[in-house]
């Protein structure tokens, strides 16, 4: 692991996210990591966390209005489309294209902010409650290499999304 400063030049995602985080006054610049973390567990292992502190951000679309819909959710828990549902309509599958078109980052680096969106708005973002279960969360910085600490009440604030109950739990 290294910190943004070791390697002067990093993917335009990666400055967005860190220049996001610094507008929003956060106390922690992401860091870029020397293997790439594009799924939660990959993310988990290299930072040594538990996978449900990985803050995955899971992308659908609108068939409303083609719209993107972000949860930013537990590394170890599935999303429940049809809880989400109930709050945003039917949805749809994204696509890698879609994802990148809609937050300007690719699959597996898909920050919960510093959005660039090439069509459209940015996404409709929500926060899954289940978050809360830990102190410290990862989310990632805009690159597969990128990610970026802080707490659940951090991640609220600096992306404005209201908390929701949109996860499957797991059975007893």
């Amino acid at each position: 692991m290294t910190s943004n400063t070791d390697r002067p030049e990093r993917p335009e995602g990666f400055k967005r996210v860190s220049a996001a985080l610094a507008e929003r006054q956060h106390p922690r610049e992401p860091l870029w990591l020397e293997a790439t973390a594009r799924t939660s567990q990959e993310a988990a292992d290299a930072l040594g966390v538990s996978l449900g502190q990985i803050a995955k951000s899971v992308v659908f679309r609108r068939k409303a209005d083609d719209a993107a819909v972000m949860v930013i959710a537990s590394g170890d828990l599935r999303v429940d489309e049809k809880k989400l549902k109930e709050l945003t309509g039917p949805l749809g599958r994204a696509d890698a294209d879609y994802v990148k078109a809609r937050t300007g980052f690719s699959i597996g680096g898909v920050s919960p902010l510093g959005f660039a969106p090439v069509q459209g708005e940015g996404p409709l973002v929500f926060i899954d409650r289940e978050l809360f279960r830990f102190d410290v969360i990862w989310a990632a910085a805009g690159h597969p290499n990128g990610v970026f600490p802080m707490s659940p009440d951090q991640l609220v604030v600096l992306t404005g999304a209201p908390v929701i109950d949109a996860m499957q739990l797991p059975a007893p």
